[in-house]
């Protein structure tokens, strides 16, 4: 798997960071994911082949996208069944204010293990 788009290093030296830059660096997304989760806000209820058009993108690429924005609780998914026999998988975006809560707790933890880690440090244990 790629490197996300953007790293803490260059977020951290950003004076004003874009809100696509921060979900990307504290998820450990890239930024097509960030931007897929942000089409799906606009459009609750989607499905892949709907997003990939809107997007311009292909849809095995949003497949990936939406899997691994299900994966860090970004998305749902409901499988709604057609007309005609079969199905097809609907995703909807978390709401922004709790996207931006996970955000919070996402770093929140992050710093909490940074700030353990400074603590714990001993000049001793070097090698």
């Amino acid at each position: 798997m790629s490197e996300p788009d953007h790293d803490m290093a260059s977020l951290m030296e950003a004076s004003d960071p874009a809100f696509d830059a921060v979900m990307t660096c504290v998820f450990g997304i890239q930024e097509h994911e960030t931007r897929t989760y942000l089409a799906l806000l606009d459009r609750p209820g989607t499905t892949a082949e709907e997003l990939a058009d809107v997007l311009d993108r292909d849809r095995s690429n949003v497949n990936r996208s939406l899997t691994a924005l299900l994966e860090k609780g970004l998305v749902s998914r409901d499988r709604r069944l057609l007309d005609p026999g079969g199905y097809v998988y609907q995703y909807t975006a978390v709401p922004l204010p709790e996207a931006k809560g996970l955000l919070h707790e996402a770093l929140d933890a992050w710093t909490e293990t940074v700030h353990g880690v400074i603590d714990e440090f001993d000049a001793d244990d070097r090698e």
